[in-house]
């Protein structure tokens, strides 16, 4: 039997990954017109769990070096952030849609890079970047008369907001922060922050829908698991592509159990997102090489 290359297991992994936060999409969707920090409280409660059994069995420290504090709260603020308008965009927009503006993090995180890693983008950077942001105006599609302008919005910030918390990441990893303990750090001061706002805002939920945020926090954790050991396995520049299957599945899976079917000018804007994506793919692959 041939042994698996480890692009290849890279490759699986994040395929892996991108099925887990699609499902994580489509569970979140399911429990209903909930908050959205109700829904990203019981999301992160979970990952919180697995994450902190799995330190414990890996006796990895809960306490991080002093001066690795300021980036481990630059990343759970403005992933949380990025978290909740996604959340709240998954309560209004079609699934797709919501994962597609969820997919222009890698450009913010192009853009957020020069302020905190002092990386000067190249030209091509700037052009995919361009690309990318008329991309998400065919799916905003901003108007007065256009109801879902305010969530398309939200979804867009939600973008943002998780390009500028994977700087954060690089910056940790620069820094050979452990991986476990930057999502732990993650889960934990988001539970601490939708807390308050759960108590003051807290609906009822059916237990259906409590089972719904249950399995949107454990597809959460296969996520953000397969993604980081798909990055062990192998670098960005050869698998990274790969994680915009996480549209497709969120497209097909949007088709079958709500009847999402988007118009001409989100697929349009899909077709420029992911083509900027997959042209700074290869950018990316032939400068290394």
């Amino acid at each position: 039997m041939a042994k698996i290359s480890q692009k290849s297991k890279g490759i699986l992994y994040i395929m892996a990954a991108a099925f887990g936060f699609a499902m994580m999409s489509l569970f979140v969707k399911l429990a209903g017109d909930l908050p959205a920090f109700q829904k990203a409280f019981f999301r992160n409660f979970v990952a919180l769990i697995f994450i902190f059994i799995m330190m414990l069995r890996e006796k990895v420290s809960f306490i991080p070096p002093k001066e690795h504090i300021p980036d481990l709260l630059g990343r759970s603020f403005f992933g949380t952030m990025g978290l909740l308008c996604n959340f709240y965009a998954l309560g209004k927009l079609n699934l797709s849609d919501a994962n597609m503006l969820n997919k222009l993090s890698p450009f913010f995180a192009i853009i957020f890079s020069i302020f905190l890693l002092k990386e000067k983008p190249k030209f091509a950077q700037i052009i995919g970047v361009a690309v990318a942001f008329v991309g998400s105006l065919f799916i905003i599609k901003p108007g007065f008369d256009n109801p879902q302008v305010l969530p398309a919005v939200a979804g867009l910030v939600g973008g943002m907001g998780a390009g500028i918390a994977y700087t954060f990441v690089r910056r940790l990893g620069q820094k050979q922060e452990n991986s476990r303990r930057i999502v732990f750090f993650f889960s934990a001061f988001s539970c601490l922050l939708c807390l308050p706002f759960l108590i003051i805002e807290y609906q009822h939920m059916s237990g259906l829908q409590l089972l719904y945020l249950i399995l949107a926090g454990t597809f959460a954790c296969i996520g953000q698991l397969g993604i980081t050991k798909a990055y062990i396995c192998a670098p960005a520049r050869e698998i990274s592509v790969y994680d915009y299957t996480q549209v497709i599945f969120a497209a097909v899976l949007g088709f079958f159990v709500f009847g999402d079917i988007p118009d001409w000018l989100s697929v349009l804007g899909y077709v420029l997102i992911i083509g900027a994506g997959v042209a700074m793919f290869f950018y990316n692959k032939r400068r290394a090489e």
